[in-house]
């Protein structure tokens, strides 16, 4: 893959001369090469977790939030950097903590002494990628602070509705619930976040490198992501989510995607299905898939790739599943299996 010259436009054309007979399909080639060479970019700083990486730009793609779930250490917290970095619009970051309030994550007014009027302090949440760290270690009225900035790009601070530059994206870190000083998420806000990742111990080859680079650095224990270049500005992330979202998308494959959802709601050992947000999630996953591997249009397999991180926050095991030690993953991959998908 040819490399890709710092903050250079992909999505524009140069010349008019230069232009094929349809130019949609060279504007979707452009923008597949920049999601790829993104991907590349990345995957210098986050070692060992590919599928991760390609789920983060899937959502990025797509416009939608994701939580990444994972023991401390794995680097859900370096992959948020490493993104931010090779992204040129705003970044704020949230440390979540047991007495953060909510008016630390929307804003608040202050009085002002001089003028003798309250005036609006806007909060991290006025940005382009947030990044809300180990977010489970606030309690339920702190995460709920991210509830309507989440669904409805706004946030009312004193009665005013006002709304965030897009694109906008949270990218919510957490600890495994087991773990001490963790409040679980509301379904609530679960179900805005469209993507749920695991991230899971590297290989052993891959750690090996990993520990060769850390201990190489200057900065103790960490991953640079200085040497990282800039790719692309707020403009090309609003423009890849404008390409993705006309990727041809064939009736049957719209219709695989609702069963799926559906499915959920009465299947063995689930007690709690799938609600129609999932429905429109796995659609909107499927065509940032297509276009992350350079497809013109939309397969059932693009369906099935991110079917899981769709679905696992949004269903709940039954008693008897959880008691037996199955995993909601392995209930999902059993429907998966046996939902059918459409040959085109």
């Amino acid at each position: 893959m040819s490399e890709t010259p710092e903050n250079d436009n992909l999505l524009v054309q140069d010349t008019p001369a230069a232009a094929p007979s349809n130019p949609q399909v060279q504007q979707r080639q452009r923008a597949s090469q920049l999601a790829q060479a993104l991907r590349a970019e990345l995957r210098k700083a986050v070692i060992g977790q590919s599928v991760v990486i390609d789920d983060v730009l899937t959502a990025l793609i797509a416009g939608g939030h994701v939580l990444v779930e994972g023991v401390p250490g794995l680097g859900k917290t370096l992959l948020v950097r490493a993104l931010a970095r090779c992204f040129g619009g705003e970044f704020a970051r949230i440390q979540f903590t047991p007495d953060l309030m909510p008016s630390d994550v929307t804003g608040h007014a202050v009085y002002d002494m001089q003028s003798e009027q309250f005036k609006l302090r806007k909060g991290p949440v006025f940005t382009n990628l947030l990044l809300a760290d180990e977010i489970n270690r606030a309690p339920a009225k702190t995460q709920a602070a991210l509830l309507e900035v989440m669904q409805e790009r706004q946030v009312t601070l004193e009665g005013r509705a006002l709304p965030v530059q897009l694109p906008f994206m949270v990218l919510a870190t957490m600890n495994p619930i087991e773990q001490e000083g963790t409040y679980p998420l509301p379904e609530a806000e679960l179900d805005r976040f469209m993507l749920k990742l695991r991230m899971d111990y590297p290989q052993q080859d891959e750690e090996l490198n990993m520990v060769r680079q850390v201990t190489r650095s200057a900065k103790a224990d960490m991953l640079e992501v200085s040497p990282l270049r800039t790719l692309l500005q707020a403009k090309d992330v609003l423009a890849l989510q404008k390409i993705a979202s006309d990727l041809p998308l064939d009736d049957q494959v719209l219709d695989y995607a609702v069963r799926l959802a559906r499915a959920t709601r009465s299947w063995p050992g689930l007690a709690m299905g799938a609600g129609p947000r999932a429905s429109i999630a796995l659609v909107r996953g499927a065509r940032a898939r297509a276009l992350l591997r350079g497809g013109d249009f939309v397969l059932p397999d693009d369906i099935k790739s991110c079917a899981l991180a769709v679905l696992r926050h949004r269903v709940r095991l039954a008693p008897e599943l959880d008691i037996e030690g199955l995993s909601v993953d392995q209930v999902l991959q059993q429907l998966l299996d046996q939902v059918p998908a459409p040959r085109l």
